[in-house]
């Protein structure tokens, strides 16, 4: 998987990529439109950081790429890389239960905090993606 080179980008199959973990210096782009939303992002080797009209979406600390990434009703799914292991945090529904699979393994329900935030160790290889799917229990 190759990193995003314009940051973020609409894919063929109407999934959403962004994020690219090489950059040594921070960049961001605002005003990217898609599904009639707006959305803006800031990556590099340290943190990954979108957000969807003003409103928090995702994070990774160190950086990442994402591809792939579908929101639905009840949960969200994507694909991450990365040079090393990374927290993903992700914008949920407060103090809602999640299952959350990486790689197809059931790694457990996890609750969300009364801000809808959801924490995720993900253990990353540089070169090699890992499938990240979170659904509403």
């Amino acid at each position: 998987m190759a990193v995003v080179e314009k940051l973020i980008r609409k894919e063929d199959d109407g999934t959403l990529s962004f994020g690219n973990y090489e950059l040594a210096e921070k960049s961001k782009l605002s005003d990217f439109k898609y599904q009639g939303d707006t959305y803006k992002i800031k990556t590099f080797s340290e943190i990954t950081k979108l957000e969807r009209n003003g409103m928090f979406v995702y994070e990774s600390v160190p950086g990442t790429t994402v591809t792939n990434m579908v929101c639905k009703e009840d949960g969200i799914a994507f694909n991450v890389e990365g040079k090393e292991d990374a927290q993903v945090t992700l914008e949920l529904e407060p103090e809602k239960e999640y299952d959350v699979c990486i790689n197809g393994k059931d790694s457990g329900v996890m609750k969300t905090n009364l801000g809808g935030k959801l924490n995720i160790s993900v253990e990353l290889n540089e070169g090699e993606k890992v499938a990240i799917s979170v659904t509403a229990k």
